[in-house]
């Protein structure tokens, strides 16, 4: 067996095997883009039917992105994945509150989670910005409650785990925010981290 060591060719032979695997499918170009990348990322099929997309949320977190808007992480692993070059040609960041020393004394003061309250912040500092949620299921959550203040151009929700991850992903799926999920309890940082570098990917092509 040859071994392939270019990285541009293991990521061109990966899509080949997933598109060969997927064979015929409903998904728009944009759309397959954005499931194909989870299933690389994941090496599981499954998100190819558990994805929701709503409609125009791809078009809306492309216009965002090339707005310059924030991306907001619930995690600094997810902070740390996302192509932090891609958005910094469109005047983007990446910012993640939840290790912040003010959330961690404000969350234990009022006994609810650091994921809730890093939230709180990034919707008072940033109305607007895009929301990559893929761990904490509480702060998906709050910011659905949130949504009045927080505007969010677009929420990737993909809250991996047991407590409230399939709640939450069900209740983001009831609103009419512009949103990408994954229902079920499947998710976490692979997926949020894929779906926003897909989108970085489209924002940068002529569509």
């Amino acid at each position: 067996m040859q071994t392939i060591v270019d990285p541009q060719a293991i990521e061109d032979e990966s899509f080949r095997i997933i598109e060969a695997e997927f064979g015929p499918h409903a998904f728009s170009p944009e759309a397959f883009s954005i499931v194909r990348r989870a299933v690389h990322a994941t090496a599981d099929f499954d998100f190819s039917k558990t994805i929701h997309i709503f409609p125009g949320a791809i078009r809306a977190g492309i216009a965002a992105i090339r707005a310059g808007a924030p991306v907001i992480a619930d995690v600094q692993m997810i902070q740390a994945g996302i192509n932090k070059k891609g958005l910094a040609a469109f005047g983007s960041e990446v910012l993640c509150y939840i290790g912040d020393e003010d959330v961690a004394k404000k969350a234990k003061a009022v006994g609810v989670t650091r994921a809730m309250i890093s939230m709180r912040k990034a919707a008072s500092y940033f109305p607007g910005a895009i929301y990559a949620i893929g761990n904490a299921p509480t702060a998906l959550l709050e910011l659905i409650r949130l949504a009045e203040t927080a505007k969010p151009a677009l929420v990737i929700g993909v809250p991996v785990g047991f407590v409230s991850a399939v709640e939450s992903k069900e209740q983001l799926a009831k609103t009419d925010l512009p949103y990408i999920t994954a229902l079920g309890r499947k998710g976490g940082t692979p997926v949020a981290v894929s779906i926003m570098n897909a989108l970085i990917k489209l924002a940068g092509e002529k569509i």
